[in-house]
C-alpha cells in the first residue's frame, strides 16, 4: 500500500505478459482478478462522483472574485480546447481496443437529436436509480444541486459532507492501489485470448494521448497566452514544464505540486495576491490533460463499437469532457473514473465503459504522469498571463 504504484503497475504488466507466454491457460484463469478489479471500480465510481461534486460546491469559498474571473475563464477555455484537440486527434488516428463484447447494446444513438433526448432523460433520473444503474449524468446533476443548496447549510453539515468525501476518496485510493493486481489479470487474460495484438492497441492509444498532450503544452497553451498578452509565451512555458511539469510527472498529483507552483510563481515575480489563490484553484479545475484522457478513451470505445460520431455530437462530447475533467478526483487516475459519464452520451454500457477505464489503468504509468504534468504546468502558464507585475 505504501510502495510506488508506478513500479507496482510496471511489475504487474511484466508479470501478466510473462504468464500469457509461459502458461496461457493460467493466464486465462487470472482474468478473474481483472474482472474483480473492474467490478470494484464500478462499485465506487458513482458514489465518488456524487460526494466529491457535492462537497466541492458546498464548501467553496468566494474571494478575489474579480481578479480570478479571467484566470478561471482561461482555465475553462484551455480545458475545452484540450477536449476539442483530443476529438481532432482521435479523428485523425482512430483507435480500437480489445474489449469483451458480450451484452453490448447495439442501439447506439445516431445523431445529436437522439443524444440530447437520452441526455435529458438521464438528467431527471432519481439519485438511487442513477447510482444503481451507473447513470453518471444524473449523478452529476444531483451532486451539483446538493452542493448548491448545502452551501448555505450549517458549518457542521458542510464539514460532515467534506468528511464523507474524504472517506470515499480514501476508499478509492485503496481500490486504485489494487490496480497492479487487476492489471496483471487483465493483461494476462487479454494476451492469452487475443494475442499481442492487444498490446498494439495500448501502444496506439497511448501515442494519441501523449501526442495530444504535447501539442496542448507546446502549441495550444502558448497560443492562448499569446492572444491575451501579445508577448512571446515560450520562456514561461518552458520554465513551467521544466520546474513544475517534471515534478508533477513523478508525483502524479496536481495538489501535491501546489507548493512547487507557488515557489515558481514567486521566482517569476508574479502578483502574490493572485497566484496564491489561482494556483490552488487551478489544481482543481484546470484539467486539460484530464479532458484529453476522457475524450480520447471515450472515442476509442465508440470506434471499437462501430459508433459513428458526427460533428455536433463530437462538440457536445468536448463540452461534457471539459466539465467532467473539472470534477476529476484528486487521486491518481481519477480522470479515468469519469470516462463512463462521457461514454453514456453514446449509449455505451457501463460494463464496456469500465473495461475502457481498466485499459486506462494499464497505460496510466505514462498517461497519468503526463496528464498531471500538463495540468500542473498549465496552472503556472495561465496564471502568469494575468498576474505579471507591471
Amino acid at each position: 500500500m505504501s510502495g510506488s504504484l508506478v513500479l507496482q503497475i510496471s511489475a504487474g504488466l511484466v508479470a501478466g505478459i510473462a504468464l500469457s507466454l509461459l502458461a496461457p491457460d493460467a493466464a486465462k484463469a487470472s482474468m478473474l482478478l481483472g474482472t474483480l478489479f473492474v467490478q470494484a471500480l464500478k462499485a465506487v465510481a458513482p458514489i465518488l462522483v456524487l460526494v466529491l461534486v457535492a462537497s466541492a460546491i458546498a464548501n467553496r469559498r468566494t474571494s478575489h472574485t474579480s481578479q480570478l474571473r479571467p484566470i478561471v475563464l482561461m482555465y475553462l477555455a484551455g480545458t475545452v480546447a484540450a477536449a476539442l484537440l483530443a476529438v481532432t486527434m482521435s479523428s485523425l488516428f482512430p483507435t480500437t481496443l480489445a474489449l469483451q463484447m458480450t451484452d453490448v447494446d447495439a442501439n447506439a444513438p445516431q445523431g445529436i437529436t437522439e443524444v440530447l433526448g437520452g441526455l435529458l432523460q438521464k438528467l431527471v433520473d432519481n439519485p438511487i436509480s442513477a447510482i444503481q444503474d451507473g447513470n453518471f449524468i444524473g449523478i452529476l446533476v444531483w451532486g451539483v444541486l446538493l452542493g448548491i443548496f448545502l452551501h448555505h447549510a450549517a458549518d457542521s453539515t458542510r464539514q460532515m459532507l467534506a468528511d464523507i468525501a474524504d472517506a470515499v476518496t480514501h476508499i478509492v485510493r485503496i481500490v486504485i492501489r489494487l490496480a497492479p493486481i487487476g492489471i496483471f489479470g487483465l493483461v494476462a487474460g487479454n494476451l492469452a485470448e487475443s494475442g499481442f495484438s492487444a498490446l498494439g492497441g495500448y501502444a496506439r492509444i497511448l501515442s494519441v494521448l501523449l501526442g495530444s498532450m504535447l501539442i496542448m503544452a507546446l502549441l495550444i497553451n502558448p497560443l492562448l497566452v499569446w492572444i491575451k498578452t501579445r508577448r512571446n509565451p515560450y520562456p514561461i512555458v518552458f520554465a513551467a514544464l521544466r520546474e513544475s511539469g517534471v515534478t508533477a510527472f513523478f508525483t502524479r498529483s496536481s495538489a501535491a505540486n501546489i507548493p512547487v507552483n507557488l515557489a515558481l510563481c514567486e521566482r517569476l515575480d508574479l502578483e502574490k495576491d493572485t497566484y496564491a489563490v489561482s494556483i490552488p484553484l487551478g489544481a482543481t479545475i484546470n484539467m486539460g490533460g484530464a479532458a484529453i484522457t476522457i475524450t480520447v478513451l471515450t472515442l476509442a470505445a465508440a470506434h471499437t463499437l462501430g459508433i459513428t460520431v458526427d460533428l455536433p455530437t463530437a462538440l457536445l462530447l468536448s463540452v461534457v469532457a471539459a466539465l467532467s475533467a473539472c470534477g476529476a478526483s484528486g487521486v491518481a487516475g481519477g480522470s479515468l473514473l469519469l470516462i463512463p459519464l462521457s461514454c453514456s452520451l453514446f449509449g455505451i454500457s457501463n460494463d464496456i465503459a469500465m473495461q475502457v477505464v481498466a485499459v486506462g489503468f494499464v497505460i496510466s504509468i505514462l498517461q497519468d504522469s503526463a496528464e498531471t504534468a500538463l495540468n500542473s504546468s498549465t496552472d503556472v502558464v495561465f496564471t502568469a498571463a494575468f498576474a505579471a507585475k507591471d
